[in-house]
C-alpha cells in the first residue's frame, strides 16, 4: 500500500506559513515565496504558468521565465520531500499540471477555506434568523485573521488583487457580524468599535450606517446625526458624490423619530440594519473567488 503524501495546512491571513507533516516549507527567497503564496492561496486548484509569471514579472517577463519558475517549483519539491521523508513523492502534494501547478490540500487545513465556510454558514443562520449563532460564527471567522492577509509576503499584481479581495470579504463579515449584534440588541456596546472603524473607513458606507443606527437606539439622536453630516462630507470632499439613497432615508428616518429604526422582529429583538434596508454602496471585487 502507498502511504499518503502527508497533511499540509495553510494560513494566509496574516504573515503567510505552510507546514506539511508539522514541518515549515517556507523558502527564504522572495519570489519563491510569491509562488508559494499564490499557490497555496488557490489550493485545489490550477495556476497557471502565465498567472505565476505575471505575479513574478508583470508585462516584462524576462526569456530566462519558464527555466526560473521551473527552479523555483522544483526547490518547493525539495523542501516539501523532506518534511515527506524518502519513501514520498512531492509531486503528489505539488502536482504539475496542463499549463500550470496544483498545491493538494484539506480545505479544512486552510484558512482562506475555513473563513469561507464559516462565513457562508453565519450568513445563513442571519438569514433564518439565528442571529446570536450568528454573531459567534461571524466572530469564529473574524478570529482567524493574525493581521492583513500575506503581510509579509511582496506582492505582484496578481497577489495584490487577491488580498484586495480577501479584505473586502474580511470587511464584509465584520458588517454582518455587527449586524447581527445590533439584532440582539448590542447597541450601546457597539458603540466604541463602529466609532473607530468608521475612523479607518470615512467613506463606508456600511459601517456609518452602523454606528448612526446604533447610536440612535442608544438614545444618541445628536451624534447619529452629526456621523451622517460627518460621511456625507467626506464623500463630497474626495468623491464628488452624496450619500446613497439608503443612507439618506436612514439619516430622514433618524430626523423624524422613524419607529422602523426601531422595528423588531419575530424574536422580539431589533431586526438586523442590513436585512431591513440593505445600507450601503456596492463594491466590485477584483475577484470573485474569495468568499
Amino acid at each position: 500500500m502507498t502511504a499518503e503524501p502527508g497533511e499540509i495546512s495553510i494560513q494566509l491571513l496574516g504573515p503567510l506559513s505552510v507546514h506539511l507533516n508539522g514541518v515549515p516549507i517556507m523558502p527564504g527567497a522572495a519570489k519563491q515565496l510569491q509562488v508559494l503564496a499564490l499557490l497555496a492561496l488557490n489550493a485545489g486548484r490550477v495556476v497557471t504558468v502565465s498567472a505565476l509569471a505575471e505575479e513574478l514579472w508583470g508585462d516584462s517577463p524576462p526569456p530566462s521565465a519558464p527555466t526560473t519558475l521551473q527552479t523555483y517549483i522544483l526547490e518547493l519539491r525539495k523542501r516539501m520531500g523532506t518534511a515527506m521523508g524518502p519513501d514520498q513523492d512531492p509531486k503528489r502534494v505539488l502536482m504539475t499540471r496542463h499549463d500550470g501547478y496544483l498545491l493538494v490540500a484539506d480545505a479544512r487545513q486552510i484558512d482562506v477555506q475555513e473563513f469561507a465556510r464559516l462565513a457562508s454558514t453565519g450568513r445563513a443562520a442571519a438569514e433564518a434568523g439565528n442571529h446570536r449563532q450568528a454573531a459567534e460564527l461571524f466572530g469564529q471567522a473574524l478570529a482567524l485573521w493574525r493581521g492583513p492577509a500575506l503581510v509579509d509576503v511582496r506582492m505582484g499584481r496578481v497577489l495584490e488583487l487577491e488580498v484586495m479581495a480577501l479584505e473586502e470579504a474580511r470587511l464584509a463579515v465584520l458588517g454582518r457580524r455587527i449586524d447581527s449584534d445590533l439584532a440582539l440588541g448590542r447597541h450601546a456596546d457597539l458603540i466604541g468599535e463602529l466609532s473607530a472603524l468608521v475612523a479607518r473607513h470615512p467613506m463606508n458606507e456600511n459601517f456609518f450606517a452602523l454606528l448612526i443606527t446604533a447610536l440612535y437606539r442608544a438614545g444618541l439622536i445628536g451624534r447619529a446625526l452629526q456621523e451622517f453630516q460627518r460621511l456625507r462630507k467626506s464623500l463630497i470632499d474626495e468623491l464628488g458624490v452624496e450619500p446613497s439613497a439608503k443612507l439618506q432615508w436612514l439619516h430622514q428616518a433618524v430626523l423624524s423619530r422613524d419607529p422602523a429604526l426601531d422595528t423588531t422582529g419575530p424574536s422580539g429583538r431589533p431586526a438586523p440594519v442590513a436585512a431591513r434596508r440593505g445600507c450601503g454602496r456596492p463594491r466590485r471585487r477584483p475577484l470573485d473567488r474569495r468568499p
